[in-house]
């Protein structure tokens, strides 16, 4: 069964609503043989990375740039998963108060130098997500799924 990893980092209540749509959406009835593993972004491993499929990845902007944890995490998978990892469907979201433009293009230029391949826009919010930002993160969290799908 493919698996789908969701490394987030959630410290602030809008962060937290927007990876329960990712999550809701990932685990809608209608994907059907997708395993979808959850890891905070300080507690994902390389292990996790390698025996995953596909990823999801959720995180603040913080001054700019991705945070701190999701940063930390891409230092600890980037070497050991770089080949084995290569050409899998990823997405992502991001939440900032002032912008979050730093962090997408950071996740985005990481990503591509670790050969993931992104299967749908980023979601990106600025303040309290609304109803248009909860239901963009449903539809992530389904798309990165349903790619898994016939895996």
């Amino acid at each position: 069964m493919p698996t789908l990893l969701i490394v987030h980092h959630s410290p602030s209540p809008a962060l937290h609503a927007m990876f329960e749509s990712v999550l809701a959406g990932a685990t809608t009835d209608e994907i059907e043989g997708v395993d979808v593993v959850r890891r905070p972004a300080l507690a994902a491993t390389a292990a996790d990375v390698l025996e995953a499929d596909g990823y999801l990845l959720g995180t603040p902007a913080n001054l700019g740039y991705m945070s701190g944890a999701l940063k930390h995490f891409f230092d600890q998978v980037y070497y050991p998963c770089l080949d084995a990892t290569a050409n899998r469907p990823y997405g992502f979201y991001v939440h900032g108060n002032e912008g979050t433009e730093g962090a997408a293009r950071a996740i985005e230029s990481i990503t591509k130098g670790m050969g993931w391949e992104p299967v749908s826009a980023p979601v990106e919010t600025l303040g309290q997500p609304g109803k248009a930002d909860l239901d963009a993160c449903w539809e992530l969290g389904a798309t990165v799924a349903a790619t898994l799908m016939d895996h």
